[in-house]
């Protein structure tokens, strides 16, 4: 402490080959976040061989490393070097996991479902302690709030959002402009209803019809605004498009959609682009974060897609 303050600590950050630009964005928001890295490499059957740069001298120092489990195939590469790092006597050790991938799969419907969420909590709640305690692990908007219970008490789970990112770019919109917060069903209202409080709220809801899940206006008047839908992840959008429809058909004057989480497989992005042939545009605005940096790459330049950083908020994350 100095002259009453706390002094900020500094963090040496490793990263995975994905989330190189998210560690330099952090690295530049912030004085005290150096960054280090690792020399990912395979030998010729395909197993990583990996070496941590500068490993002696990490000794004594907080470190943290930015993970991107964006498929199965790099997980165990960069679960080896997780689990390396606490155990080269540093200070503390944190990883920074903003998306939790297999977070949609948490409970079981029928006997022999395997809820993937809580392997994947079980194997991170096995991060070996570090010299200063259990590892932190920082998770942007999981998909359930129990998952939180899923870890073990050998690691702390450090639980963030988006949410304040979001807020402050709807502040930079025309201020003629109402903003109406629209929640595609129950369960994103559960999550976020009390952090978009300022807002008048619509909810949504899914319906059974015969064979097919059909999106009904449950509570709220989008007649006349501009409705920003506001979910934890997208992957097919089929969600999100059904709901700009009914929105519409209720009078929305402009609807925009907000995910954390851009996971988007097979390009399912691409639905969502805006066309230059005069037709309507279903999405004025379309934001996500850099949580999943292979969507970030795909959809770069491309309307209505905007990138949030959550690089600030991880600089602040990296100093509780």
């Amino acid at each position: 402490m100095e002259n009453g303050t706390l002094t900020k600590k500094q963090v040496l950050l490793y990263y995975c080959v994905e989330m190189e630009d998210v560690a330099r964005k952090i690295a530049s928001d912030s004085d005290c976040i150096h960054l280090h890295s690792i020399n990912w490499r395979s030998f010729d059957d395909g197993f990583p061989n990996l070496f941590i740069n500068k490993a002696h001298n990490i000794r004594g120092q907080h470190v943290a490393f930015l993970a991107s489990f964006s498929s199965p195939a790099v997980i165990f590469e960069q679960l080896s070097v997780i689990f390396a790092l606490p155990r080269l006597f540093v200070a503390s050790f944190t990883l920074v996991l903003p998306f939790f991938p297999t977070g949609s799969f948490e409970r079981m419907e029928e006997e022999g479902d395997v809820a993937t969420a809580f392997t994947m909590a079980r194997i991170l709640s096995n991060i070996p302690i570090s010299r200063g305690g259990p590892t932190s692990v920082v998770v942007y908007d999981i998909h359930a709030l129990q998952e939180r219970f899923y870890f073990g008490d050998q690691v702390l789970p450090l639980f963030e959002t988006g949410i304040p990112l979001l807020k402050q770019r709807l502040q930079q919109l025309p201020e003629s402009e109402k903003i109406v917060i629209a929640f595609p069903d129950d369960g994103a209202w559960k999550r976020f209803y009390k952090q978009l409080g300022d807002y008048p709220a619509v909810i949504c809801t899914k319906v059974r019809e015969d064979d097919k899940r059909i999106v009904r206006l449950k509570e709220g008047d989008p007649a006349g605004c501009h409705v920003v839908i506001v979910d934890d992840l997208v992957q097919s959008g089929g969600t999100l498009i059904e709901c700009q429809k009914v929105l519409a058909a209720h009078g929305a004057a402009k609807v925009s959609a907000y995910v954390t989480h851009g996971v988007f497989p097979k390009r399912s992005w691409e639905q969502f682009l805006h066309k230059n042939d005069g037709t309507e545009k279903a999405f004025t605005y379309f934001w996500i974060t850099d949580s999943c940096p292979v969507t970030v790459k795909a959809i770069a330049n491309k309307a209505p897609f905007e990138v949030i950083s959550l690089a600030g908020s991880i600089a602040d994350a990296l100093q509780t």
